[in-house]
């Protein structure tokens, strides 16, 4: 019985040659979509494990819950497509995975828990080796600090290097990654670029919706096709960040939830989003949000009574009061349709552009949206500039669901004066 050989090379195609032998202290890897630059991470840390006695790997995303779905799943992958899953213990409670022969570690962690994040260790051999996977989403370069002074540390063994790798998408040129490690030279940082055409593994149809994307969203084709850093003018909304607010208690009288709905299946996806409003301060805080393809009316009311809105006031759009209907009988009741008319896309725009907007990090789609919604080079008959059509469905539910605020007036419960809504004169139509 002969054991097959495996052909690193050909498991990962072209492109990747520098960025897998790459020993730098920080290895920078800047890329569009399926530029297989975090599968091809993947495999390097897993072949890296196997070939280094002693190092163990931290990987860490912004939110902790969102590894099992990519970090987990692609490392998962990893050693299966290298034929060693045999040798690797994976488990999800704790999650992290085990090489067997030596008790090797692969840890995972996220940036809203600051103090697991800070006290990871391993009882076998160093924790070398970071892994910070879609590294746009750490807001704030402290932040980043704060890891980097704690993992890796310590002398390393002989024959071993201390490293962190940062894999992600560049939506906007004014982020501190770029200041940080493309803007100037630095001997102890290499960094790198790659897209799509990288990808020799991509077929026709895949390739086809890069050509579309080129033809219809230039400024999208720019940063997800190309992997080029992305323009920040232009930008529909421009006052918004990542943050996971903690609203104090005596606070919450001045927030109120609001949610939209915005429908769609085959080309676009169904977007849903869940924001509170403080009209004092004038904050917008997105906290939760459903983006998927291919949904029927079913699974939508079925996604929204799992995240346990089905009795919330919800705005859809009003151009499919049929589905509105579905949902209805489904018992989502409190179902209402988007308001439009003569400018309204502009009037809901401006409103919202009033507020700083706060995004939770787990509303990747809400932050890639808000990141790419941009105005239309030309403006229209009327001199009046339009935001683009495209990859503007979660603020299109925003804004559907935003018409309600002004009817929202904060009152302390220890105030005497009269509230609307006590007094029934919204009883019927709003709570």
């Amino acid at each position: 019985m002969t054991t097959p050989t495996i052909r690193i090379s050909e498991i990962i195609g072209g492109g990747y040659n520098d960025f897998w032998n790459c020993t730098s202290r920080y290895r920078v890897l800047k890329g569009g979509k399926a530029s297989k630059k975090s599968s091809t991470t993947a495999l390097n840390f897993i072949f890296r494990l196997m070939k280094y006695q002693n190092s163990n790997l931290l990987v860490v995303r912004r939110v902790m819950n969102t590894h099992r779905d990519s970090t987990f799943a692609q490392l998962s992958w990893a050693q299966t497509r290298l034929g060693v899953s045999h040798l690797w213990s994976n488990t999800v409670s704790p999650m992290e995975m085990c090489f067997l022969p030596t008790g090797q570690k692969i840890l995972f962690r996220g940036f809203d828990d600051v103090m697991k994040l800070a006290s990871a260790t391993v009882s076998s051999g160093v924790l070398n080796f970071v892994w910070i996977e879609e590294a746009f989403e750490i807001e704030r370069e402290a932040d980043f600090d704060k890891l980097d002074l704690s993992v890796p540390r310590g002398k390393m063994p002989e024959g071993l290097f201390k490293q962190t790798t940062l894999t992600f998408n560049p939506w906007s040129a004014s982020h501190w990654l770029k200041s940080r490690f493309f803007d100037k030279e630095s001997a102890d940082v290499t960094t790198f670029s790659t897209n799509y055409k990288t990808n020799e593994f991509l077929d026709s149809t895949d390739l086809a919706v890069f050509k579309r994307m080129s033809e219809t969203n230039r400024r999208k084709y720019e940063v997800a096709g190309l992997g080029n850093w992305g323009i920040s003018e232009g930008l529909v909304f421009e006052n918004f960040e990542t943050a996971a607010l903690d609203i104090p208690k005596d606070e919450l009288y001045a927030w109120k939830d609001f949610f939209g709905l915005d429908y769609g299946y085959s080309n676009d996806p169904t977007a849903f989003i869940a924001f509170k409003v403080n009209p004092i301060r004038r904050e917008i805080y997105v906290y939760d949000e459903f983006y998927k393809k291919r949904m029927l009316n079913r699974d939508i009311a079925d996604e929204i009574i799992r995240k346990g809105y089905a009795k919330e006031r919800i705005r859809a759009d009003c151009a499919e009061p049929k589905s509105n209907e579905d949902l209805r009988r489904m018992g989502i009741s409190r179902i209402k349709p988007s308001q439009k008319g003569k400018d309204s896309i502009l009037h809901g725009i401006a409103e919202i552009n009033e507020y700083k907007i706060f995004v939770h990090p787990a509303c990747v789609n809400t932050l890639r949206e808000l990141s790419n919604y941009v105005y239309e080079d030309k403006p229209t008959d009327g001199g009046k500039k339009l935001p683009a059509d495209h990859d503007n469905h979660l603020c299109d539910a925003m804004r559907y669901a935003f018409c309600d605020v002004k009817f929202f007036k904060p009152q302390r419960e220890t105030e005497q004066i009269k509230s609307p809504y006590k007094s029934g004169i919204f009883s019927s139509d709003f709570k």
